[in-house]
């Protein structure tokens, strides 16, 4: 026997109806080079389908692949819904990327057009020779230091100006393809995701769930996790769906300008990697600023440290710490506390909120020993691989058989990540598999020493990676950077000692040294491949 129900597609074109309808006087802000820019979003649903309009009359028909090189921007945030609502598919592309990665994305994609920031035009420019699909370039804002190469494209405003500010939108089956993202790249070439219609509305449901984001109308959202990054966290479209007012960082991505943006714009909600509220801690702190709306900064990307967390909270502001992947649209998980730890010491508490916590309703997870390949208990010390699966989690890459066949086994994700589990099923994650250090056949992880080591006071960012030993195959090495008042005074017996009542004795970095900041990856990870080239003849030389 089947359901009585309606057929309704879960399609975007539904968010983008409720916000431009129910939610039509809530703003949409941009930090700008000439101030603050502000609509509704009654504007930016004219704007939505006067984009759509435009971008029919250029030729795009269902399916083709429309790019975007840009900051996070009311000009963005209207190509998130024009391009999937009238069937297209929107392709973000990371601005960050090498040369050589950006050429093979837009290759694999067959992008067909690429909208651009004005700034970032000069970036394009070196490229567009080796990039035949693309067939119009639009350029969004003043480009000062273009030189004309993109050829042919048009001004964003042109583009669109003279367009109705009505569309009829297509019926869309909900599986169809909405936007598409790539991986960063950090083995081989960089792996596409796409996400369909309905993957991005169940996605935008569960983030918006009470013990997810908990986003309403009555937020104001500050996404500075890249749109180009896996759709900045669902944010954007979530904050559609429930007509959350949005206020974009633009390209202003500086710890004091973010600080104060939100507090002018009485930002509740905010999103970022670790490394963005690393660095505003010193900031909040010298200048004394308080934060009255703020609600929830919810941070993911790489594991939040504790110190960060403590730091945060000393300050009144509120880190949750969230987990996810591009291949999971990409939230899976969030660490609010359950209702009977809200009775714990703070001690107990900080503990808590280092996981990544529980997972988001609808999607399901185990966790894999590595060697065995079977589930381990919950207990809270067995680890292995954290796999999952789910409505909004993908089943396989974009043009990459051999990948998929890696990555996706049994109808489940296999995350690369190494996880604990405890009793409850909140999951921490203690490391990648491949940034585990093998000590004479044991595990050590890195991520837990970084976590510990920034909790010195005298750290402002550590990163620890696997160094070769002949004895042990591998050892720990921790590369430090002191904060800046304390550059030349700290030392590694300071960091040694402080570790030491902390991890057991086989745990402790065989030698410390201090650098002047940690690279980062194009989406702000802490990039331990360059780190791992440039100590790699390490151990030898330090024997």
């Amino acid at each position: 026997m089947q359901g009585l129900m309606m057929d309704f597609p879960l399609t975007l074109q539904h968010p983008f109806q409720r916000a431009t309808t129910l939610f039509r006087r809530r703003e949409i802000v941009t930090q700008t080079d000439d101030g603050l820019h502000r609509y509704t979003y009654a504007d930016w649903g004219k704007r939505v389908m006067q984009l759509a309009n435009a971008l029919k009359q250029a030729g795009t028909e269902d399916g083709d692949r429309i790019a975007t090189f840009g900051w996070n921007t009311y000009r963005h945030f209207e190509l998130y819904y024009a391009v999937p609502c009238m069937g297209a598919v929107l392709h973000t592309l990371n601005i960050r990327l090498f040369a050589e990665q950006l050429v093979y994305i837009v290759n694999d994609a067959q992008d067909k057009i690429i909208f651009v920031d004005g700034d970032l035009v000069p970036v394009l420019e070196k490229l567009s020779d080796q990039m035949p699909t693309v067939k119009l370039y639009v350029i969004m804002g003043d480009a000062p230091n273009a030189t004309g190469k993109l050829q042919p494209s048009i001004d964003y405003e042109t583009f669109i100006g003279s367009q109705p500010t009505s569309y009829t939108w297509p019926t869309l089956d909900e599986n169809t393809a909405a936007a598409m993202c790539y991986t960063s790249g950090t083995t081989g070439n960089p792996k596409g995701v796409v996400y369909s219609h309905r993957s991005i509305y169940l996605h935008s449901m569960g983030i918006g769930m009470a013990d997810g984001m908990a986003l309403a109308e009555r937020d104001s959202l500050l996404p500075i996790v890249p749109m180009f990054h896996a759709n900045a966290w669902g944010g954007p479209h979530a904050a559609a769906m429930v007509g959350a007012r949005v206020v974009f960082p633009g390209r202003f991505m500086d710890p004091r300008k973010v600080a104060h943006l939100m507090i002018d714009e009485k930002v509740t909600v905010a999103a970022g990697v670790p490394t963005i509220w690393i660095g505003m801690v010193p900031v909040v702190e010298r200048e004394g600023l308080k934060f009255p709306h703020l609600r929830a900064i919810y941070c993911g990307g790489s594991a939040v440290p504790r110190a960060l967390i403590e730091n945060l909270e000393r300050n009144n502001m509120n880190i949750v710490h969230a987990w996810g992947m591009t291949e999971t649209s990409p939230l899976a998980s969030l660490c609010n506390l359950r209702a009977y730890q809200e009775e714990w010491s703070q001690e107990e508490k900080f503990r808590v909120r280092a996981k990544q916590g529980t997972m988001l309703p609808g999607v399901e997870f185990r966790v894999v020993n590595i060697d065995s390949g079977q589930e381990v208990p919950w207990d809270n010390t067995s680890y292995g691989e954290l796999q999952v699966r789910g409505p909004w989690i993908a089943r396989m890459y974009y043009h990459d058989e051999e990948s998929s066949r890696t990555k996706f086994a049994d109808g489940w994700l296999r995350t690369g990540d190494v996880a604990t589990v405890d009793e409850d099923g909140i999951v921490q994650l203690v490391d990648r598999t491949k940034d585990l250090v093998k000590s004479g056949g044991e595990w050590i992880s890195s991520v837990e020493l970084e976590g510990l080591i920034m909790g010195h006071p005298k750290v402002l960012e550590a990163c620890v990676i696997a160094i070769p030993d002949a004895k042990w195959s591998e050892r720990p090495l921790a590369c430090v950077v002191a904060k800046p008042e304390f550059e030349g005074k700290v030392t590694k017996e300071d960091i040694i000692e402080f570790l030491r009542p902390q991890v057991a004795k086989w745990w402790l970095p065989d030698d410390v040294v201090f650098i002047d900041a940690v690279p980062k990856t194009s989406v702000g990870k802490f990039d331990k491949k360059v780190l791992r080239s440039r100590f790699e003849a390490y151990s030898t030389a330090h024997d």
